[in-house]
């Protein structure tokens, strides 16, 4: 690691013996300052600080991770993502896709290996196995092949409620964003439920990642009349 580097590991995790064990290995480790901080929280500014936050994937929903992601995206925020505790490379896969990790640990991984990866990434460097890097690469690959065929029919405003619902938003949250009444989603939801067929959200968000990628950050909330488009 660049001693020079200004860096501070963040663990969003829920704090407790076992955590404060490792993140005392990590400072004695690397030698640079170690905190633990909630999944809501917010950090970074334009401070010059590098900030590797490790999403710890048995605390942290998938909700709460869009919130990083969203922070991680703002211009100068200094953050670096990098997901801990993964089972094994197919959840590493689904996060890597949808959001903007440069590093993943899992659950086997020893102190010494998490570390050396954590010194990787506080360089800016990326820390994922060849096999993942692989996978990643055929999944944007077919990801491009995707973006020249129709979108099984669905129409440009469902497309937009699609790529909202896959960053997790509420009926309600989406009517707000696109300035249309709550009925009108649910309108759209059932035709685009149909056109995919599936049967939920759920599956709904995971078609969205397979062929539309990375879902794009929620639209700020305003305040306008609704329209009926």
């Amino acid at each position: 690691m660049d001693k020079e580097t200004t860096a501070i590991v963040l663990l969003v995790t829920e704090m407790n013996p076992q955590s404060e064990l490792f993140m005392q290995y990590v400072r004695d480790k690397l030698g640079c300052e170690v905190a633990t901080v909630a999944p809501r929280e917010t950090v970074g500014s334009d401070d010059g600080i590098h900030r590797v936050v490790l999403l710890d994937a048995d605390h942290v929903n998938e909700k709460d991770m869009y919130h990083w992601e969203e922070s991680a995206a703002a211009d100068n925020a200094g953050l670096t993502l990098a997901a801990f505790n993964l089972v094994d490379e197919n959840q590493a896969l689904s996060l890597a896709t949808t959001f903007r990790l440069q590093g993943v640990f899992y659950r086997r991984d020893s102190l010494a290996l998490i570390c050396k990866g954590l010194a990787k990434l506080i360089n800016q460097e990326l820390w994922m196995s060849r096999t993942l890097m692989t996978r990643l690469i055929r999944f944007y690959r077919r990801q491009q092949v995707n973006a020249y065929r129709p979108a099984n029919g669905l129409t440009q405003r469902e497309l937009e409620i699609l790529k909202l619902l896959g960053t997790g938003a509420s009926n309600t949250d989406i009517a707000n964003q696109l300035f249309v009444s709550e009925h009108t989603v649910k309108s759209h939801l059932y035709n685009i439920f149909r056109k995919l067929k599936v049967r939920n959200r759920i599956q709904a968000m995971n078609w969205v990642r397979q062929n539309l990628g990375s879902a794009p950050a929620p639209l700020p909330r305003q305040t306008r009349q609704h329209s009926d488009a």
